[in-house]
């Protein structure tokens, strides 16, 4: 099964429109979509992993605790932490590749920061 993402609120959008205009069959859905504004990362990652997706995110400071416990009493699809200093072009690439290169089981509990 492919991965499929999710944006959190704090995600630049300019990296979600990137994704889809370079590979569209990508299921990438945006923090407004999902209603994830002002929702606590908790709340955030069980919307994630009741959706089977993969979080997309900024939040370098709280959301690897949060992740760490949610995991211990649930699943998740994963989490990408994307720092705000790469180059959009390259989270785009890394995300597609990702995307192209791995299945959604290889995600499942696991949290990654880019560039891999």
């Amino acid at each position: 099964m492919n991965v499929r993402y999710q944006a959190d609120a704090d995600l630049n959008q300019v990296i979600v429109t990137g994704v889809l205009r370079r590979e569209p069959s990508i299921e990438f859905q945006t923090a407004f979509a999902a209603e994830l504004g002002g929702l606590k990362d908790t709340e955030v990652l069980a919307i994630a992993a009741q959706q089977g997706r993969v979080l997309v995110t900024h939040d370098r400071k709280t959301m690897p605790s949060e992740f760490a416990q949610f995991i211990s009493n649930n699943h998740s699809a994963g989490v990408i932490i994307v720092s705000r200093k790469l180059s959009i072009e390259i989270v785009i690439e890394e995300l597609v590749m990702i995307w192209a290169a791995s299945s959604a089981e290889e995600w499942v509990d696991r949290i990654a920061k880019l560039p891999l």
